[in-house]
């Protein structure tokens, strides 16, 4: 870290007290009184353990090689994602002996529990700022909003004060001057191994952004590399973490092995994006954008991930890059981890739909429809509308914190109508109910991440308009949950009309109501979500992953 902006880097700090006996505890609204003690033991149960394996025989030796050194790089990842999430790693893991309750601050990356809303879970522990690490802990929206400060929307500038408290921007690269270096210097050893061209000049474009932020020549180097077994996401990517403006990114990253098969299987459909997007349920001015047409379609095993992807409920499916340049201009790629898929599917899909989905429809919960759901939801990310029709600016600059809520929520009804269209012209085999049926128990599976997950959030909001449009039904006496699938349709293309609306008027003002009315778990849902709990059935996975899990 550079030593200039050390005196800058305004860090949280709490006064804790160490939790010895592995015990947890949560605070209400009103600071002190304590609700509730949980063992972490118990808390720890909401995660299922699993190996991140693939097959290396149909690697070369350099590409066993590289593995190896794009894991350091994603430890650094992880680092820095650390102090954007909390602040210093080493203080919190200090104030707490008991291993326990370190594995659960590792998992959480800091105090706040990310399957529970960002509730504290260790005592004297504040509320988590809704800015993270990213903007000083005192910073009000007024302040920040008032300040004539260049680059302050920027997604790679931490805000932090200078020796008077004035507001300034720091650039990611100089805050981080000495482990950015580290990581570029590994990325480039990558690159010397690279046997793949279009890999090597990625690996060496990206070790530059690194050094200053400027991500753009390294997105589109990555979008033109097509035969490459190896792949790494590296670097600030998502602004999840950001939950008090999305403008700024969090870094993490991948280390993955393409499927070369089942990537084949998907290349097809990404030449359906152009109509698809035609054929969109909203007036002519919501989908005058035009998908870029570079877009593709792969298959991985992911062997590590690192940072923001690796905190709390842990991706499966990625759509990138999300700079919306690009996205205009070329496309993306989307990328469906298909053995965290599978674990999540076995481990936690199949359990919960014995729990909750009719016995009748039971058998159309299928690990294909999973699959097509997962990745259609990605690839409906490029559907839809970038910038708002009005000229306000982009749709995540008009949303602001409630963006990535509505992204996400777009991108799950959307990857629907997707699938709908396509069954209908054939290009998908298998019965349309199983997608359905799918997809209702996604909608379980996801809302059980919570109000500081996207994705949980936008599956609640979808869950409460589907009761309110009677798209399915619940049984009084089994407690089970089936699909109409009239209605299911109906409420899908309602929806889609909806979000996509408020994205492209850029109507903060209407999507704070949506979520403020439809974004919350309540009563019946939450207790049937407690009979999952109940039934041991994990919300989660966390990884056995590195080099040794490899056999390498």
């Amino acid at each position: 870290m550079n030593p200039r902006y050390l005196v800058l880097c305004v860090l949280f700090t709490f006064s804790i007290i160490g939790c010895d006996e592995g015990t947890i505890t949560t605070e209400n609204e009103e600071p002190g009184v304590q609700t509730d003690t949980i063992p972490v033991s118990q808390k720890l149960q909401k995660y299922v353990s699993i190996k991140l394996e693939t097959d290396l025989s149909v690697l070369t030796d350099n590409q066993k090689k590289m593995i190896p050194i794009l894991i350091e790089a994603s430890k650094i990842m992880d680092d820095l994602f650390w102090y954007e999430a909390y602040g210093d790693k080493n203080e919190i893991l200090a104030k707490a002996s008991d291993t326990d309750l370190k594995k659960f601050i590792n998992i959480n990356y800091g105090p706040w529990d990310r399957l529970d809303g960002n509730r504290p879970f260790m005592e004297g522990i504040a509320e988590k700022p809704a800015g993270a690490n990213f903007y000083p802990a005192d910073m009000t929206k007024e302040e920040f909003e008032a300040a004539e400060l260049d680059g302050k929307t920027d997604l790679y500038n931490f805000i932090r004060r200078d020796e008077n408290g004035k507001l300034i921007t720091v650039p990611y690269h100089v805050q981080f001057e000495e482990p950015v270096k580290k990581a570029s210097e590994l990325l480039l050893q990558a690159a010397d191994l690279a046997e793949n061209d279009g890999l090597k000049n990625y690996l060496q474009l990206r070790a530059k952004a690194l050094l200053d932020d400027n991500y753009q020549p390294s997105d589109l180097a990555w979008l033109d590399m097509k035969t490459n077994t190896i792949d790494c996401v590296i670097g600030p990517i998502e602004n999840y973490e950001d939950q008090l403006y999305s403008y700024k990114t969090a870094h993490e990253a991948y280390v993955l092995v393409k499927d070369m098969e089942w990537s084949k299987r998907l290349a097809k459909y990404a030449a359906f994006l152009p109509e698809l997007q035609a054929g969109i349920p909203v007036p002519e001015e919501y989908k005058k954008e035009k998908p870029g047409n570079d877009t593709e379609l792969n298959a991985y095993d992911v062997i590590y991930y690192a940072g923001d992807c690796n905190s709390g409920s842990k991706t499966i499916a990625i759509n990138l890059p999300n700079d919306e340049e690009v996205q205009l201009k070329k496309g993306t790629r989307r990328l469906q981890l298909k053995n965290a898929m599978r674990a999540k599917f076995d481990k936690i899909l199949l359990p919960i739909a014995d729990v909750l989905i009719a016995d009748d429809q039971r058998d159309h919960i299928t690990f294909d429809a999973f699959f097509s759901n997962t990745m259609f939801h990605e690839v409906a990310h490029g559907l839809g509308i970038k910038n708002t029709i009005d000229g306000k600016g982009t749709v995540r600059q008009a949303l602001k914190e409630h963006s990535s809520a509505l992204e996400e929520g777009k991108a799950d009804i959307l990857g629907l109508y997707m699938i709908n269209q396509l069954h209908k012209k054939g290009e998908i085999s298998g019965d349309i109910k199983d997608y359905y049926i799918t997809f209702m128990a996604g909608i379980f599976r996801s809302v059980r991440f919570g109000a500081s997950s996207a994705h949980g959030k936008a599956n609640m909001i979808r869950f409460n308009f589907f009761k309110e449009k009677g798209a399915f039904e619940r049984d009084e006496t089994t407690g089970k949950y089936s699909v109409n699938f009239e209605n299911f349709q109906k409420a899908t293309d309602e929806l889609s009309e909806l979000i996509l609306k408020l994205q492209g008027d850029g109507d903060y003002d209407g999507v704070a109501t949506l979520v403020a009315e439809k974004g919350t778990i309540k009563g019946q849902l939450q207790s049937d979500l407690d009979r999952l709990t109940k039934a041991n059935i994990p919300v989660d996975v966390v990884f056995e992953q590195g080099v040794e899990a490899l056999g390498l």
